[in-house]
């Protein structure tokens, strides 16, 4: 197993809910129970038994053909997401600048609105097509001034499925205009605190697609809510 492979077997089987990571895992890889099924040769009700922690955890030969799966469909396909996780994951220390944590399973793009209680200020469409599988909590004014264009994948950590939670923020016009000009995005942004947001950052919410919203919770209220997932 490379890196990849043995971080998604490790995750897998350290979890309390191995069938909730497979899934987590599975969707991160855009295939279809139908698709992964018929790769095993089981079928998909098995998929979707482990996927609801109905069976028995998976054992290690389950999970090797599992991951082995996913890296082979997606090889078949272009091998885009292992390359892309290959790359994101190669990251320095975050330091103080920013703080990465990944979901044990995704939420629906609705469901992380109502979790840290937000509103939706623009591309209120967009978040019943999403799903969040993380968070990265960044210290606005430092990632502005300390992160390097080349550097910017690392704020994503494992996958670009996450929002980005931006603290100390005025009006939120410059987070928004660096993710305008940025080669990969967030699916969603959630900026605390602000009573009223810049027009031109709903502008590039808007263009981009990019659900932004704002809530009342402070940093600390919101890290304990979604540090539970």
């Amino acid at each position: 197993m490379d890196e990849l492979e043995e971080r998604i077997a490790g995750e897998i089987t350290l979890s309390d809910a191995p069938g909730t990571t497979m899934k987590k895992w599975r969707e991160l890889f855009g295939i279809s129970q139908i698709d992964l099924a018929k790769y095993l040769g089981i079928s998909p009700s098995t998929i979707s038994d482990y996927e609801s922690n109905r069976r028995n955890s998976p054992g290690v030969g389950v999970i090797k053909r599992f991951v082995k799966a996913l890296i082979d469909i997606d090889n078949a396909n272009g091998g885009h997401v292992a390359a892309s996780l290959k790359r994101l994951s190669n990251k320095e220390d975050q330091g103080d600048v920013y703080l990465i944590h990944d979901f044990s399973a995704p939420i629906d793009g609705n469901d992380f609105v109502r979790m840290i209680e937000a509103k939706i200020v623009a591309s209120p469409n967009a978040i019943d097509k999403i799903k969040v599988f993380g968070y990265t909590l960044l210290d606005s004014i430092r990632v502005i001034t300390e992160i390097s264009p080349s550097e910017y994948p690392k704020l994503f950590g494992s996958t670009t499925e996450r929002a980005f939670i931006f603290d100390k923020v005025t009006t939120g016009r410059s987070p928004m205009v660096v993710i305008r000009v940025a080669p990969i995005k967030p699916k969603v942004v959630v900026i605390p605190g602000l009573e009223s947001v810049d027009r031109l950052a709903i502008k590039i919410s808007q263009i981009e697609q990019i659900p932004l919203l704002t809530t009342k919770l402070n940093i600390e209220e919101i890290r304990v809510r979604l540090d539970r997932l």
